[in-house]
């Protein structure tokens, strides 16, 4: 359909296994056929996040976003749940939602996000949002601590493959075994991926969070995509900038400065033990993008550190 051709640089997606290449082979009949079935014209290019197709529409609901989540990706499978609880209040309005095929019809927001602000003005922009977010979560929200157990023993499993600092692999493991066995871990709702790129402008408040990827968890886990983000503008003043992040944003929200720095540590662990599960499910090396990736999780579990 002319207008909303599926952007090469999502298509790039393919590499990453057969399940995505057979979510790419069915999604243009998957578009057309929202698009019908909810009486939506598209109205501007389509757009895309690492894991979703994102088209601008005209339909009942006036402009608004038709947003396909790739199916294969847990993380997304509960978005429009976090959406209906918030309600609007502090985050992109969900008109409806389709959750078999992973698809919503949202609110149009602007096209202006947080990489425009002052990195620390940003992270407490950022941070205002938490205590709106983090509500009593819903019992149907996958709970944090089940899929860190997984994530935890896959990280064990392959950690002579992981090409990290051995003690930060077992301080990692160290500090995620004791949150798993913590209570604090669970009860409220937490984004997940809340960073500069995931608040846009809007009409009806200055900024809007979107594209959560919601769990009941600790409100704690979430400071660390701060601090991976705008990276380049960190570049001569590297671990000095992630620990002003890092110390920004645990005062404006009033966070336990140790456990935040424990999830930042587990989370950015996880992250390089996930590139190498990427490259390992393709059989293939890690590429110059996934050891720059590796790279960069190193140097900031490393700058959070006392």
């Amino acid at each position: 359909m002319a207008g909303v051709e599926i952007p090469a640089e999502l298509e790039a997606q393919r590499r990453l296994g057969p399940d995505w290449a057979a979510w790419f082979d069915r999604l243009p009949k998957l578009r057309d056929q929202l698009l019908s079935d909810w009486g939506l014209t598209p109205s501007g290019e389509a757009m895309f996040g690492f894991t979703s197709l994102v088209v601008p529409v005209r339909g009942p609901d006036g402009e608004a976003m038709l947003k396909i989540a790739f199916d294969g990706a847990e993380e997304l499978e509960h978005e429009h749940l976090a959406l209906q609880y918030w309600g609007g209040d502090g985050a992109v309005r969900l008109y409806r939602a389709d959750p078999a095929r992973r698809a919503m019809l949202l609110e149009k927001l602007g096209d202006r996000d947080l990489t425009g602000e002052w990195d620390l003005a940003a992270c407490e922009i950022v941070a205002g949002f938490y205590a709106r977010l983090h509500k009593p979560a819903p019992g149907r929200l996958r709970p944090l601590t089940g899929i860190l157990t997984r994530w935890l023993d896959a990280l064990e499993a392959d950690r002579r493959d992981v090409p990290v600092p051995p003690r930060l692999i077992d301080l990692a493991l160290a500090r995620g075994r004791a949150f798993v066995g913590d209570p604090e871990s669970v009860g409220r709702i937490i984004h997940g991926d809340l960073h500069y790129e995931n608040v846009l402008a809007a009409d009806r408040e200055p900024w809007l969070v979107i594209d959560p990827q919601p769990m009941s968890g600790d409100p704690h886990y979430e400071v660390a995509p701060l601090l991976w983000n705008r990276w380049e503008e960190m570049d001569g003043y590297l671990r000095e900038s992630i620990q002003r992040r890092f110390f920004t944003v645990v005062e404006a929200a009033g966070f336990d400065e140790d456990r935040a720095r424990d999830w930042v540590t587990v989370r950015m662990v996880l992250n390089a033990h996930w590139a190498v599960e990427d490259a390992k499910r393709v059989d293939r090396a890690l590429d110059v993008g996934e050891r720059d990736w590796i790279t960069r999780c190193i140097s900031v579990a490393k700058a959070v550190q006392r």
